[in-house]
């Protein structure tokens, strides 16, 4: 968590290099990187709030969750419960009435991806 990290950009051949800490998403404004602060590229703006991504693959678990029909969860109890990514999403992107806008948005967001 608190090595060293080095960010380079493949188009303009921008390089950076960050060392301490992880900076936080909190939930309000533009989410961003949590080790150089920039913006994400995987954003979408919906009616109920931000979805957001870290990368593809972040962003296939969200949308695999999304259209699953049946939707297991751990027992009430359990402490696992509380820290996986998936409980950690916003209520608005788990709710079943949203299902529709969170995988549009999901769309549109995998539309932008440069292949």
């Amino acid at each position: 968590m608190f090595t060293r990290r080095r960010l380079v950009c493949r188009a303009c051949g921008l390089s950076r290099d960050a060392a301490g800490g992880l900076r936080l998403f909190r939930g309000s404004g533009e989410a961003t990187d949590p080790y150089f602060g920039l913006p994400l590229w995987l954003q979408a703006e919906t009616r109920h709030g931000r979805l957001w991504a870290y990368n593809p693959e972040h962003l296939k678990l969200i949308g695999q969750f999304v259209q699953a029909p049946l939707r297991e969860r751990a027992p009430w109890n359990a402490q696992v419960r509380k820290m996986t990514l998936i409980a950690r999403l916003p209520a608005w992107i788990k709710s079943a009435k949203n299902r529709d806008e969170v995988l549009r948005a999901i769309e549109r967001i995998r539309s932008s991806l440069v292949t």
